[in-house]
């Protein structure tokens, strides 16, 4: 018969195997979660020489997110207009916008930052006033602003804001310089107005141009 010494023995070695096996059928149950996307944010507006904390959530193929820290790469599309530190701190270097990408892994998400001039005082349309425009013809219009420290107007025509008034007769294309066209059917004689206006220390709107349509 054994002894008890060796039938302790013998029940120690078969719980230890109990366990590992216990141990190896979860672990073949149970795997860590997959990295599917990740999400970066925020867009924003920022002023040049400002900032702004993006981040990156990832989430995983069983539905649970996580934000990502360390071994995340960051990256700007245009480091002349916004640059990003390794911790996704966001600068803004002159106007105009960029893409912020974080990359994790395999998986890399993006988010959009658009970096506007500060301290504009005033802003204006160009050419002022009235504006003539045959039907089916366009004009081309840009945004200039004034800005302390700067001896001439800037051109912001591509991150300005345009707003204009009638949609259905007229049609506008954002660039730089914007285009105004008067759509084709027009009644001569229809106005419209076009309105410029831009995010600095504070939302500068310019005086409002009105654009007629002619023969």
């Amino acid at each position: 018969m054994l002894s008890s010494k060796k039938k302790l023995q013998l029940v120690a070695a078969f719980t230890t195997l109990f366990l590992f096996a216990v141990i190896v059928g979860c672990n073949g149950f149970f795997v860590d979660p997959v990295l599917t996307s990740i999400t970066v944010g925020p867009t924003a507006t920022i002023n040049q020489g400002s900032t702004v904390q993006e981040s990156a959530i990832g989430t995983y193929n069983d539905g649970s997110t996580k934000t990502l820290s360390s071994g995340t790469q960051w990256s700007s599309s245009d480091s002349t207009i916004a640059t990003v530190n390794s911790s996704g701190l966001v600068t803004g270097t002159s106007p105009g916008s960029a893409t912020i990408t974080a990359g994790f892994q395999a998986t890399s998400g993006t988010s959009s930052i658009t970096v506007n001039l500060g301290n504009v005082t005033a802003l204006k349309i160009s050419p002022p006033g009235n504006t003539n425009i045959p039907v089916s013809g366009n004009a081309p219009f840009t945004a200039l602003a004034t800005v302390t420290g700067e001896s001439t107007p800037v051109d912001v025509s591509s991150t300005a804001t345009w707003t204009l008034g009638d949609t259905t007769n007229f049609q506008i294309t954002l660039g730089d310089p914007v285009t105004v066209q008067v759509l084709s059917g027009v009644i001569p004689g229809t106005k419209t107005t076009l309105t410029a206006s831009y995010i600095s220390s504070a939302t500068v709107t310019s005086v409002p141009v009105t654009i007629t349509a002619t023969q």
